[in-house]
């Protein structure tokens, strides 16, 4: 392993910044209809990242769950679903390196109908989450139980929607009485009338959109995966410094019709992107995952977390980091 890190370390140093001449053939998971958690990915193919790190890149479009069982069986080579992946290191030993973050605050809110005022309006109404285990579910049942007291099942109940748009659609049809969306879907949200009840990143700090690979892939690819690591840094760099630049791809990846409707995500969202991956708030990935499966009877209480550690190429992400002078990303505290 030592050796594996030396020579990718080595690679980091040595590649050049301009175009590089020799194209490799990779893969990138893009969720099916476009998610703000992804926008340094989004920037990276649009701008010509990848391929100026010399990086063929194709998306694979997937929802969440096809796309975490491409990556795991290989037919994916990029997946940024980190909290999946973390649910099959911890139920199936699955063999997997996380490499790169995207995000370091939820981008997740709950909208919802006018008559709700308030969080605990919600009580004993229903709320459409993803399924269980993706962020999109993970960051709305955890928000409201740490810091609300209220339990999926207990307190109120959920409907399960694999998409956004689904979960709006539900919403407007009056299935449901609020949704757990990103944040691009507040304008539209706003538009249709409905609130916007609370933001999950003003409670809890968490990494997002971490990208993963099988640990095959690692192993017999560092020069890949370090060229994949520079050219989300630079999508997370560019979409933090240019915001004109940035707005064809929010139109692109998530369904923004306008450039007023550009720049208010615009302003939300460019300080909340970073491509390093704090310790704490990785182990909060793992942690939050375990937590769940014990509350599903499928972890026993009292079974220590595994050190996530080693799941992380940290002497990767971190050296190549440093060594292509990136400007770490400062966030502003969460609420207690």
């Amino acid at each position: 392993m030592r050796t594996l890190r030396a020579a990718a370390l080595a690679a980091a140093i040595a590649l050049p910044s301009g175009a590089a001449v020799a194209q490799t053939k990779i893969t990138v998971g893009k969720i099916v209809g476009g998610i703000g958690l992804h926008i340094p990915s989004y920037i990276a193919m649009d701008k010509g990242f990848f391929k100026e790190e010399g990086l063929d890149a194709r998306w694979i479009e997937l929802q969440g769950r096809p796309m975490i069982t491409a990556g795991l069986t290989g037919n994916l080579d990029f997946v940024p679903i980190p909290s999946g992946g973390a649910n099959a290191v911890l139920t199936a030993g699955a063999p997997l390196k996380y490499i790169v973050n995207q995000s370091l605050k939820p981008q997740y809110i709950i909208v919802a109908k006018a008559e709700i005022k308030k969080v605990e309006d919600l009580k004993g109404k229903t709320v459409g989450y993803a399924r269980v285990g993706a962020a999109d579910y993970d960051e709305g049942a955890t928000t409201l139980d740490r810091f609300f007291n209220m339990k999926v099942g207990r307190d109120y109940k959920v409907i399960q929607f694999q998409g956004e748009p689904e979960r709006m659609a539900a919403l407007a049809n009056g299935d449901i009485a609020a949704a757990l969306v990103s944040v691009p879907r507040a304008y539209q949200a706003r538009q249709a009338g409905f609130t916007v009840l609370l933001r999950t990143g003003d409670y809890l700090p968490r990494a997002g959109g971490a990208f993963w690979c099988t640990e095959d892939y690692f192993r017999k690819n560092p020069e890949a995966v370090v060229k994949f690591i520079r050219a989300i840094a630079k999508g997370v760099m560019y979409f933090r410094d240019n915001k004109q630049g940035s707005f064809a791809s929010l139109k692109e990846h998530l369904g923004v019709n306008s450039d007023e409707e550009a720049t208010v995500l615009w302003e939300e969202l460019h300080n909340t992107f970073a491509a390093e991956l704090p310790a704490d708030l990785y182990r909060e990935i793992f942690e939050s995952r375990r937590l769940d499966l014990i509350a599903a009877g499928q972890w026993p209480k009292d079974k220590p977390l595994p050190d996530p550690e080693q799941y992380l190429a940290r002497d990767v992400l971190e050296g190549t980091l440093k060594a292509m002078n990136y400007v770490p990303t400062k966030i502003e505290p969460a609420k207690n």
